[in-house]
C-alpha cells in the first residue's frame, strides 16, 4: 500500500494520522533516508522506518504528535551493543521527523443559489473540500461553480448517503425555500458533522425546529445549528453573507474566541426554541 496515497485517503474520510520520515543519516542504519512511515489513528501502520527499537518509539511519538497536534524531530544513536541486543546489526546515527496530519475539513453546501456561489468560492480558497447540492441540474453544474471539488445534482435524499460526512464537515443549508431548508435539515440531524448552519432568522428556524420536533426528532440534535449562519458583520448582500458564514467555519475550525461565540450562539438558539416551543 502506498503511503501517500493512504494518507490523502485517511484525510478524505475525516480521520488522523502521523507521517514519520527520516530526514538525516550518517553510517550505516536498517533503513534509508528519506524512508516513511504512517501511523493511523487506530494505531496500525504503513511502510516502515526499519522495524526494531527505533520504529517503536516513532510510534509512540507519532501518537503524541495526533493528540497534541505538534510535529516531533527524534534522534537515534544505533550504538552497536544496543542495536544487536535489539536484532539490528548497524551503528549509524539517524534523525526522524514526525508530523501531525489533520484531515481536511469538508464544505457541503445545500442549494446552488447566489449565495452558495460566493461561499463555494471562499471556502476552496480557504482549504475546505468543497461540494455544492441542489436537486436542479441548471442550478447544480460546472459553468456555475468551476472551483468546487465536486457539484451533484439529484434529489437531497438519495445525493446523502454518497457524500461520507464526518466529523469534520462543515454543512450549509441555503436551498431555495423554507420547505427545502426543512427537508435538509431533517436529513443532517443524525449525521457527526461539527458544524450546521441553516439561512434564516431565529423565527423561520424556531419554526422549522418545531415541525421537526413534532416528527419525533429530538430538540437536542440541532445543538450544533448555527442560525442564523455567519458571524455578526452586518452583512447584507449574497456575497457579504458568503463571507460571514466562512469566517464563522474558520473561526470553528480553529477553535477561535469568535467560534466559540459561535458555539454560544447555537447553543443560545437552542434554549430559546426550548423556551418558544413552549
Amino acid at each position: 500500500m502506498d503511503v501517500f496515497e493512504e494518507l490523502v485517503r485517511l484525510r478524505r474520510q475525516g480521520r488522523r494520522c502521523a507521517l514519520a520520515t527520516i530526514v538525516q543519516v550518517n553510517g550505516s542504519i536498517p533503513s534509508y533516508l528519506s524512508a516513511k512511515l504512517l501511523v493511523r489513528d487506530d494505531g496500525s501502520l504503513v511502510g516502515t522506518i526499519g522495524g526494531g527499537c527505533v520504529e517503536a518509539e516513532v510510534w509512540n511519538a507519532a501518537r503524541e504528535a495526533m493528540e497534541q497536534g505538534k510535529s516531533k524531530r527524534l534522534s537515534f544513536s544505533l550504538g552497536e551493543d544496543a542495536a544487536y541486543d535489539n536484532g539490528l546489526i548497524c551503528g549509524g546515527q539517524l534523525e526522524v521527523f514526525v508530523e501531525p496530519i489533520e484531515p481536511q475539513p469538508r464544505a457541503v453546501i445545500f442549494g446552488a443559489g447566489h449565495i452558495s456561489k460566493g461561499l463555494a468560492r471562499i471556502a476552496s480558497l480557504c482549504g475546505f473540500h468543497t461540494t455544492v447540492v441542489d436537486d436542479r441540474e441548471s442550478f447544480a453544474n460546472r459553468e456555475r461553480f468551476p472551483d468546487v471539488d465536486e457539484v451533484l445534482a439529484g434529489p437531497y435524499e438519495e445525493l446523502l448517503p454518497k457524500l461520507e460526512l464526518h466529523a469534520g464537515s462543515y454543512l450549509i443549508i441555503v436551498t431555495r425555500g423554507h420547505r427545502d431548508d426543512m427537508r435538509v435539515l431533517r436529513l443532517l440531524a443524525d449525521t457527526p458533522a461539527q458544524y450546521i448552519a441553516m439561512i434564516g432568522s431565529r423565527r423561520k428556524v424556531i419554526a422549522v425546529i418545531r415541525e421537526l420536533e413534532k416528527e419525533g426528532i429530538p430538540a437536542e440534535r440541532f445543538a450544533r445549528l448555527h442560525a442564523p449562519m455567519g458571524l455578526e458583520i452586518g452583512a447584507v448582500t449574497p456575497e457579504e453573507i458568503a463571507v460571514s458564514v466562512a469566517a464563522e467555519m474558520i473561526a470553528v475550525r480553529r477553535n477561535a474566541a469568535s467560534g466559540w461565540r459561535a458555539l454560544s450562539k447555537s447553543i443560545l438558539f437552542r434554549e430559546e426554541t426550548k423556551v418558544s416551543s413552549k
